[in-house]
Order: C-alpha cells, then structure tokens, then sequence
C-alpha cells in the first residue's frame, strides 16, 4: 500500500499548529504560527477569524514543505479546535460581520443577567444543556453579536447570518463555503445545544435571540464534513474527516474512551473530562455535562471541569512578578523550596472556575511566613493547579462515584516532574503522561483517519508510550495540605462573600 499521511490541524487560543502524521500514527513534523490577542479598554478578548483561516493555510502548507513528503500522499484532515470562541459572518459574502468573540471574554455578562433574572429560565437552560448559564458559552456571544455587530439583524432577515464556533468557520472557508457544518463536541458547549434530545433547541434559541437557522448542520465527529484543496495547494481536494473541541480532542487522543476514563490538559487554564458513557450525569457539584462525541453513530457523555488559571499562574510569576525566567525553572526551585511552607496561592484572578463559579473573586496568596521565599512562592504557584485539578476530580468521585485510579494528562507543564508528583500525591492516583504533547490534534487527526479507514483504531495507539507518576505521600501529610488548601478556599469565599474570613 502507497505511503499516505494525515494532516492535523491544531487551532488554538493562541495560535494554529499543522501537525503531519504518518501510516503508523507517528508524528512527522509540526508548524506553527501566532495570531493576534486584541483586546480592548473594555478587556474584551477578541480574535481576527480571517486572520486565523490564512494561518490554517498557511501552516499546511509549511508543515508539507518543511517534511518533504509528496502533498498527493496527503489522504486526509483532521481538525480541532478553541471551544466556545465565536464567529459570526454572511453566508453569501463569506465575510465576518466583526471579530471572533474568545471563550474568555465575558462582555455578553449582562445578556446573561437579564435571562438569569428569570430563574426558571436558567434552570431549564442547565438542565437541557447541561451547562451553567454563563458569557463563556457561545449562545450569549451570539446574542451579543446579533444586538451590537451592524447589519447583523439584517442579515438575519436575508437569512444570510451564520453563527458559529471555529470549527465551523474554518469548515465553510476551507470548503469555499459549500460546507455549514459543526460536530456534536463543539454544539454541545454552544448552550444552545439539548444534549438529550441531540438537537439545537429551539425554546433556548428563542430566549438567546438566536434564530436557528443560522446555526450549522450538527454532524457526527467522524463525518465527511467536506472536501478541501487548501486554496489551490493541493492538486486534488481531500476530505475532511474528523472534528472535535480541542479538549475532545485530547480524550480521544488519550484513548479514553471508556465510561471511567478521565484526563487533564493543561495549559493557560485546564480541562478534566470524565467519559461517563452512553448517559449523561446531572451533576451536583459544580460541573459541566457535555458531549464527548458522537463516533460510529454512538454518542458518548462526559462531566468537565474547566479551571480558569493554571499555567497561566507560571506566566504571571514570569511575566509580573519577574522571579523566574521561563517555566522550566519551576520544576527544580519548587523542590528545593522548604516542603513545610504552607503558603497557598489561589489564582482567581479572573474568578474562581469549577467546582466553584464564583466570577466575583479576586487571587489571594495565604499561609506566608517569616521565611517564606521567592522559592515557596514558586512551589505554591506550582501546587495550585494541583490542587484546583484535584478540586475536580473530587467533584467527579462525589457525582458518579465511580472509582479513578489513574488519569492521563496532556500540555506543556506535564514535563515539571515537581508538579506531576506533587498530582499524583494530592489526588491519590497514578498520573500517566504521553510522550507526545499535541494530544488534541493527534485526537483529531486519529479520527480522521480512523473515519477514513486508513487506521486500526486497535493499533493506532501503540504509536505513544507513556510515563507514570504513583502517589507516594502520606496519608497524614496529603491531608493536612488539603486542609490548608481547603481553609484558603474558604476564606477567599467568604472574604468575597459575606464578609467573613
């Protein structure tokens, strides 16, 4: 059989990455490039979706030339991509109406407190949904767009306004816009999506103000979701294969496809994803109700827990407070800290994510003491995405009662071995660690080629190896440092709360 390649398209938050993979699920080479972070006086985080397209392009194109590979060997794309960041453009022109609105950005706040206002109406948009109602979600950004973009509510009376997440803009450009198309991981964080019922609804559609019909075709993860020539770079177009949010990416990517099986990514903020199988869990403590996916016609679940601020602490110790360099200097400094400090940071710089939600708080940094240095305050910023990780995977045990023994997690700090222990000793279970750290777009690209029937989906696997952490922390020890975790929780809360700490 001719040699054949995937090619994965990683569109992120921060930049797009086209990673190449061989007839063995091995990675071939990688390119990557940047786009701008606007934002505004408001701190409106916004993005430039054409920008973003040409990236896409462009980083195929680059990843070809770097590796050499013959591009006619290309059989097939799989992509991920950012969730809930939203673009808006017209389906005639195929022009944005502005610029994308990014998951973080919370200017749709007010549209939110106008529809919580009527209680009833956020509860049922929770239990259809299964998320909280919140700006982060794309059906207030949509909201937003429709009532402040110009010529948006036109364009909905020409019916030419389409609304959408990233996946579903880069389908309709990729394939001259023949192609409307989402998957179900990416529609079931629009909270427009009924998860039960595997529709868009159209109760909450009218609440939001967004008419369904400018809402893509929702389609299996493992579709045809169109045909692609990259612009004219490809002598013959290919197919598209395999969509899925960038943290459905990285479940697959981990193989966890089991009711039971978790993982964790980290990076600015962290995912944990729990596969709850074929039913979906309302839960009770704080977390979200998604759609894993919806592979060889079966739908999966998953509970998520979405934290705000975990490398991003490593950054602002970089960046604002200038103690350390570059983030791989943690590792080493954390364990040489004094291991009895108990300073506590918790990084609610923006408010508190799950298990929490509370958007009204502030960071704070307890427990400091006389001898309390840069080097505890390095191993404490280290800690706290542990800890807030093990916040979730708490919430987890208490809603399914399922027994997690072992979690694989992804992203750039898995390589602080500090911290990787230090997860694996707070939690109580072992921490597997890929060798490869694009686990959301080697998911995405598995897909497609599984869908395409180029990959044993038995055999494509083998292509990782993995590392394991084992919990080697005391009892008494592991619980004292929750208590202490637990206590800053606490007055941080009620600091924010009713005035007590």
């Amino acid at each position: 059989m001719r040699t054949f390649y995937i090619l994965g398209v990683d569109q992120s938050t921060q930049g797009t990455k086209a990673v190449l993979f061989d007839d063995k699920g091995r990675l071939k080479g990688r390119c990557d490039l940047p786009h701008r972070q606007i934002v505004s006086g408001e701190n409106w985080v916004s993005h430039d979706p054409e920008e973003i397209y040409r990236n896409v392009i462009a980083v195929c194109r680059q990843v070809v030339e770097k590796t050499g590979i013959d591009k006619s060997q290309i059989a097939c794309i799989g992509i991920d991509n950012q969730r809930e960041t939203t673009v808006g453009w017209d389906k005639k022109t195929g022009r944005p109406i502005g610029d994308a609105i990014v998951w973080q950005c919370s200017r749709a706040k007010d549209i939110c407190a106008r529809i919580g206002a009527q209680k009833a109406a956020g509860d049922g948009i929770y239990l259809k949904t299964g998320l909280k109602l919140s700006p982060y979600y794309p059906a207030s950004k949509m909201a937003w767009m429709i009532e402040n973009f110009p010529g948006a509510r036109e364009k909905i009376k020409n019916r030419t306004l389409a609304l959408g997440t990233v996946d579903s803009w880069l389908i309709y450009k990729l394939t001259n816009g023949s192609a409307f198309k989402t998957d179900y991981s990416n529609a079931s964080r629009t909270q427009l999506f009924n998860i039960r019922e595997l529709k868009w609804d159209a109760d909450i559609c009218g609440t939001f103000g967004v008419p369904a019909e400018a809402l893509p075709e929702v389609c299996d993860s493992d579709s045809l979701f169109g045909y692609t020539d990259l612009e004219g770079y490809l002598e013959k177009p290919v197919p598209v294969r395999g969509i899925l949010g960038d943290s459905h990416g990285a479940l697959f990517g981990h193989n966890c496809r089991g009711e039971g099986d978790i993982k964790a990514t980290y990076g600015t903020g962290s995912s944990v994803m729990l596969n709850t199988g074929a039913e979906p869990f309302v839960s009770r403590h704080g977390l979200s109700t998604s759609l894993a996916w919806k592979v060889n016609g079966k739908v999966s679940y998953v509970l998520e827990g979405n934290i705000n601020y975990t490398g991003a602490v490593i950054t602002w110790l970089k960046d604002k407070l200038g103690i350390i360099k570059s983030a791989s200097e943690t590792a080493k400094l954390s364990a040489e800290a004094d291991p009895n400090d108990q300073t506590y940071i918790v990084p609610a710089f923006s408010g508190l994510g799950a298990p929490w939600w509370r958007a009204d708080t502030h960071a704070v940094i307890t427990g400091m003491g006389r001898m309390t240095g840069r080097k505890e305050l390095i191993k404490a910023a280290s800690e706290c995405a542990a800890y807030q990780i093990n916040d979730v995977i708490e919430a987890m045990r208490k809603d399914t009662r399922l027994n997690l023994s072992q979690i694989c997690v992804d992203g750039g700090p898995t390589r602080d071995k500090y911290l990787m222990q230090f997860q694996s000793d707070i939690t109580d279970i072992d921490v597997k660690i890929p060798d490869a750290e694009e686990l959301s777009v080697i998911g995405a690209a598995y897909l497609a080629g599984i869908s395409a029937g180029l990959y044993n989906e038995s055999r494509i696997y083998s292509a990782i190896s993995y590392n394991l952490y084992k919990p080697r922390m005391d009892g008494t020890v592991r619980q004292q440092k929750l208590a202490g975790w637990s206590k800053a929780i606490k007055m941080l809360l009620g600091e924010q709360g009713d005035g007590k700490c």
